[in-house]
């Protein structure tokens, strides 16, 4: 199996994201062809990772996808790579709120038999950084942490202190990274900005990441340390084995989302698409009319609050979308998406195939959600429960509607037998009838 190490911290905020990215970069840049991934629902890190290796970021979600599609999925995202770095999700042991570490980045590296490089933030401690990596390393002995890189350290002096604290672990530095403020990400209220969004930007920080690696970092100790990880008996997911596909039957065009604004979907969804009998057309809503053809349309998730008068600019492409769907075309709108669908979104003029008006608020929604489906759909039926995740800091008010979901807080988001529209981003691997349901409800439309 593919050598691999899972980065992780004690907590967030230790600069695992810089590091695991550094690090994706650096061994790019070394020759290696490597296979990026990121535990849990995030959508960001994995598009810097992306950027990094020059290959799809991935996410491994045991709660969004079910543990036992956690190494079929990596086996899938590492075809063709010859190592894989996981960045892990905050602390190490950090799991779905009331369960005991579930989907944290212990659970994934144990269900990927996979070493773990602990980053420790060492600006404001010496010798007490050896008591974390001790601690850590005693707190559940099924997980392999078998490296520490030392980040943000201030001086050679404080370097050998916080080394002497370190070195009674038995558990070998492999690297140390100073404290540098030009290794920065550009940031907003809901974490950083997309690669997508800032092309640019996004190739400095990833530039900027893999000079500090290649600098503080032993990346032979590194890779010795990936190539020592356990055996994994596993099959690699295949879409085409989750979905039935006519391959004599014409293949609907469903059109995706994408550009600056509708960045964040799983890469996995296209390909279950694609294996299910679709023409995937990617197009920018910022700038683009619908592709021809168009049976299907896939909104996923982004940040439209930050584009909404660029989106409410190009009038043609609303109007075309709102027609479409007036006559039935089938559409699959997660958190941006919904708020294109609204009628407004902060005082600008959105598609109005919705009956609600959208704003930014100063509340986070976060975390899983455990749905039931309220309506009847192309997707669902009535009763279906999935898991997903909601993310953002927009309201809705509605003032009509069959609603898409039953939460264990009230109904939310829109569904009729052509469209379904909420807050919440579901992991379609679970659930693959659904994409083979939406390729089939987009061929009767064509």
């Amino acid at each position: 199996m593919i050598p691999r190490v899972v980065v992780a911290a004690p907590s967030s905020g230790a600069g695992k994201t810089t590091v695991a990215v550094g690090l994706m970069a650096a061994l790019r840049q070394a020759g290696h062809t490597v296979a990026g991934f990121k535990v849990g629902p995030d959508y960001i890190d994995p598009g810097f990772h992306a950027v990094a290796t020059g290959r799809p970021g991935r996410n491994l979600d045991p709660m969004l996808s079910g543990e036992e599609r956690v190494a079929p999925l990596f086996a899938h995202g590492c075809a063709g790579a010859d190592i894989a770095v996981v960045e892990g999700v905050m602390g190490l042991y950090d799991g779905a709120l009331g369960t005991e570490g579930y989907s944290s980045t212990a659970h994934v590296a144990k269900l990927l038999q996979a070493p773990v490089v602990l980053v420790v933030d060492a600006s404001a401690a010496g010798r007490s950084v050896g008591a974390v990596v001790a601690g850590f390393v005693a707190y559940d002995t099924g997980v392999r942490i078998v490296g520490v890189i030392l980040n943000k350290v201030g001086s050679d002096r404080h370097e050998a202190e916080v080394r002497a604290g370190v070195a009674p672990t038995g558990i070998p530095v492999l690297g140390v990274l100073r404290r540098d403020a030009s290794v920065t990400v550009p940031s907003r209220h809901l974490g950083l900005v997309p690669a997508d969004e800032q092309r640019g930007q996004a190739l400095a920080a990833v530039d900027a990441a893999a000079a500090l690696v290649r600098q503080g970092v032993d990346l032979e100790a590194f890779v010795a340390a990936a190539r020592a990880a356990m055996p994994l008996e596993t099959s690699a997911w295949d879409a085409s084995a989750e979905v039935v596909c006519d391959p004599d039957a014409a293949r609907p065009v469903i059109a995706m989302a994408g550009g600056p604004v509708f960045s964040f979907r799983y890469t996995e969804t296209a390909e279950l698409l694609t294996a299910a009998g679709a023409e995937v057309i990617s197009f920018d809503p910022l700038l683009d009319p619908l592709p021809d053809r168009t049976a299907g349309l896939y909104l996923g998730g982004g940040f439209p609050e930050m584009h909404a008068e660029a989106l409410s600019a190009n009038v043609p492409l609303r109007r075309e979308v709102a027609a479409l769907v007036d006559r039935g075309l089938p559409v699959v709108a997660e958190c941006a998406g919904l708020l294109y669908l609204c009628k407004s979104l902060d005082g600008h003029e959105m598609t109005g195939v919705l009956p609600a008006v959208a704003e930014m608020t100063s509340r986070l929604t976060l975390g899983y959600r455990t749905a039931v489906a309220a309506t009847t759909s192309a997707w669902y039926d009535e009763g279906r429960r999935v898991r997903g995740h909601e993310f953002h800091r927009t309201a809705v008010t509605t003032s009509g509607g069959s609603s898409a979901w039953y939460l264990p807080d009230g109904p939310e988001g829109f569904a009729t037998a052509n469209l379904h529209a909420s807050y919440l981003h579901v992991h379609w691997t679970a659930t693959p009838d659904v994409p083979a349901r939406f390729v089939a409800a987009a061929a009767v439309h064509a």
